[in-house]
C-alpha cells in the first residue's frame, strides 16, 4: 500500500519522517530502497532495520536532526504541525513533503499529487539540496536501479 508514496520519495538520498507514532511502512520501504531514513517522534518507537530512530519534538526541533537531510516529510500530518515541519525542512534546505488527515487541509503552501494511497503534498517553496524546485534528487536512472529496473 505504500509502493507508490515511498517511490515518490526514494527519489531522495537521505529522509527523515516526521512523527512515526505506530506506521513505519514507508519508513521500512524507503531504507529497502537503500534511502538513509531518520525517523523522528516525540516518544520512543520501535523503526524498522535499517532505519535510525531520533526523538525530536518538530515544534522545537534539533536541527541537527534535520541537516543533512535532503527530504523531510509527514504522514497524516494534522496542519497545526504542518508550519513547524515544513519549517524544519526549510531550514535545512530541504524539501518538504506531507499527507493529511482525512479532510485537514494543506495549511503551508503546496503542490498536491494524487496517488493510489492517497494525495501528497509538496511545499512549494523548499526545493531541497542540489536540486531545482519540482525536480528530484536523482535521475530517473538512478531511481530505476534503485528499484531494480522499475521506474516510479
Amino acid at each position: 500500500m505504500t509502493r507508490g508514496l515511498a517511490a515518490r520519495l526514494a527519489t531522495h538520498d537521505r529522509l527523515v519522517e516526521v512523527g512515526i507514532g505506530n506506521r513505519p511502512d514507508v519508513a521500512r520501504d524507503l531504507a529497502q530502497r537503500g534511502c538513509a531514513v531518520t525517523a523522528t517522534d516525540i516518544h520512543e518507537r520501535p523503526v524498522p532495520d535499517g532505519v535510525a530512530f531520533v526523538r525530536d519534538d518538530v515544534t522545537d526541533p534539533d536541527s541537527a536532526v534535520y541537516g543533512d537531510a535532503d527530504a523531510v516529510y509527514a504522514l497524516r500530518c494534522p496542519p497545526e504541525l504542518q508550519r513547524p515541519a515544513h519549517e524544519a525542512a526549510r531550514r535545512a534546505d530541504a524539501a518538504f513533503y506531507f499527507t493529511t488527515l482525512g479532510a485537514d487541509p494543506a495549511v503551508v503552501p503546496a503542490t498536491p499529487t494524487t496517488l493510489d494511497e492517497g494525495t501528497l503534498f509538496r511545499a512549494t517553496d523548499t526545493p531541497g539540496r542540489g536540486q531545482a524546485a519540482g525536480a528530484g534528487g536523482r535521475t530517473p536512472r538512478d531511481v530505476r536501479s534503485r528499484n531494480g529496473g522499475e521506474s516510479p
